[in-house]
């Protein structure tokens, strides 16, 4: 029998779920990468995720994510998260545009989107969840890319990425990294890389337009202004910097006696781990980095972390035998579209039962292999 899912973990990963398994009492984090409608692909676990496996989650737990990651997360962070995530999902694979939609036609349905995703009161459950703090990452731009002019803007996104070709640090000529975080708390990753990075707090009033912003697609969707609580200028996908992201992930105690029932007598802690739903297994630091073959994100830094990722017979079972791609708004007509976006999300549900499966399981018999 094929699997639909693989795990993927790092070394002290892989030896805590050997010892303990798959509990959710085990995770702190969780992190979701960029990548526009790849996501689609991991839309069965989040269901699983907001639905049962955090169900009667009792302690923090950080989230980070760019892009379509922080919106995933978005949801997480509602109080009602299954209806939020299905409100993504829906939303999501119903974008519709005009033949030959112009960029601003395209930013509007973006902001019409994230407003149907949170609703009245979203943002405001965001910036004050007592368990899930979200940690939202956006780019700041700083040199020729912070225009909406397509011609300045594309000549700094090239410059960029020529710069980004010999270092990554250099990226801070053009941006900053900037880290929306829920009641200041600390991000869960090392963002001392050498690009020029800052911490912002997430509060109700700047939440939706943090969101707005590290979705904003350079060149395919405005960017967002004057962001209440951080520095003037103009913001962009976070992606830029943080694509799959390339720094150790800081790991948070949590209660060995949630996890292993004879050690409740005595109250223990060990580092937890970090939960990474990727539509791959292979990461590539930041967007620009997409350009660079050689260049990808140190293994090292994936120590803690579980990778949950569909099989490649898995994506050959998909309709085109792909996982979607922002290629299928060209490419697609938009009733076909969105039924290739939600067949995707259906059969995506079997990542979810495979990984319940494992859940019950014991530690010994869940298929790991290292990163």
């Amino acid at each position: 029998m094929t699997s639909s899912l693989t795990l993927y973990a790092g070394k002290k990963a892989y030896q805590t779920i050997r010892q303990y398994g798959l509990k959710q009492e085990l995770f702190s984090t969780l992190v979701g990468a960029s990548g526009g409608p790849k996501w689609f692909v991991l839309a069965g676990l989040d269901r699983y995720f907001c639905g049962e496996f955090f169900k009667y989650r009792k302690t923090d737990i950080a989230t980070l994510g760019s892009s379509a990651g922080a919106w995933r997360f978005s949801c997480y962070a509602q109080t009602d998260k299954l209806a939020a995530i299905n409100r993504l999902i829906d939303g999501y694979a119903h974008l519709s545009y005009p033949k030959n939609a112009n960029k601003q036609q395209i930013s509007a349905q973006s902001e019409q989107l994230l407003s149907y995703v949170l609703g009245a009161t979203g943002a405001q459950q965001i910036a004050t969840n007592p368990l899930v703090h979200n940690h939202i990452v956006v780019a700041r731009s700083k040199g020729l890319s912070r225009f909406e002019n397509t011609f300045l803007q594309a000549s700094g996104l090239l410059a960029s990425a020529i710069a980004n070709r010999g270092e990554r640090r250099r990226l801070s000529r053009f941006y900053q990294r900037v880290i929306f975080s829920q009641q200041m708390q600390q991000p869960p990753f090392d963002y001392r890389d050498g690009i020029d990075s800052e911490q912002v707090a997430l509060t109700p009033t700047n939440a939706f337009h943090a969101l707005l912003a590290t979705g904003a697609i350079p060149l395919l969707i405005n960017g967002v202004r004057n962001i209440d609580g951080a520095k003037p200028g103009m913001y962009r996908d976070g992606g830029l910097i943080d694509y799959h992201f390339d720094q150790p992930f800081l790991a948070q105690p949590v209660d060995i006696s949630a996890v292993d029932d004879s050690q409740s007598s005595s109250r223990q802690t060990l580092d937890g781990l970090v939960m990474y739903p990727h539509f791959a297994h292979q990461f590539k630091p930041g967007w620009f980095d997409k350009y660079v073959k050689h260049r990808y994100s140190n293994v090292k830094h994936f120590d803690n972390v579980l990778v949950l990722s569909p099989s490649d017979d898995f994506i050959n079972s998909l309709p085109y035998k792909k996982i979607p791609d922002r290629t299928d708004f060209k490419h697609l007509a938009a009733q076909q579209r969105s039924q290739y976006f939600l067949q995707v999300v259906q059969q995506s549900e079997k990542l979810a039962d495979e990984f319940d499966q494992l859940c019950h399981s014991p530690p010994q018999n869940i298929p790991l292999k290292l990163i």
